[in-house]
């Protein structure tokens, strides 16, 4: 395998898609006014896992076109893992920049959101103050962004190490 393809361009090429799938997503939701709503959850919902599926077994199917049908393991992990960890710092980034620029009251809106649904739910006020506390501590911080970021290339982790599992060939599966 000397001739081996750059999976950078790859990487970057599918981590963007995925980035800006989830931006655009996003800023749809929210011209539409359904930021809160639940259609506008699961739209986002279905947008995020879509991209955390596809995009690195696309990525990892290109990959391997590329390299005259050849792939290792450890090339489908790198490059799926990596279109994911691409495509989550840019989610964070937008949502820094949501959340600053964009709509800076949003925490504010969101917090009035949940109390309102954690008290039709039946909480009493001191869990609703509890519950918004806690998650207080996560929102728009560096530890928040972490373990987001940190669950997203998780999930990129598992797809990719099935997707290589599977389409994994190399020059000694040939003899």
């Amino acid at each position: 395998m000397e001739n081996q393809t750059n999976s950078k361009n790859i990487i970057l090429n599918y981590g963007l898609i995925y980035g800006g799938a989830i931006v655009l997503t996003n800023l749809i939701i929210y011209a539409l006014g359904m930021t809160f709503d639940t259609v506008g959850g699961i739209i986002n919902m279905i947008v995020l896992a879509a991209c955390i599926i596809a995009l690195p077994i696309l990525a990892i199917k290109k990959y391997k076109k590329d390299n005259n049908s050849f792939l290792t393991w450890g090339q489908a992990l790198k490059i799926g893992v990596g279109v994911v960890a691409i495509g989550a710092l840019i989610s964070i980034i937008y949502s820094h920049i949501f959340t600053g620029l964009i709509e800076p009251d949003f925490y504010n809106q969101l917090n009035e959101f949940q109390t309102q649904k954690l008290l039709d739910a039946g909480l009493t006020d001191e869990q609703v103050d509890t519950q918004l506390a806690m998650q207080s501590k996560f929102q728009g911080t560096l530890i928040g962004d972490a373990l987001g970021f940190l669950f997203y290339v998780f999930l990129g982790f598992v797809v990719s190490a099935i997707t290589g599992a599977i389409m994994k060939k190399t020059e000694e599966d040939q003899y």
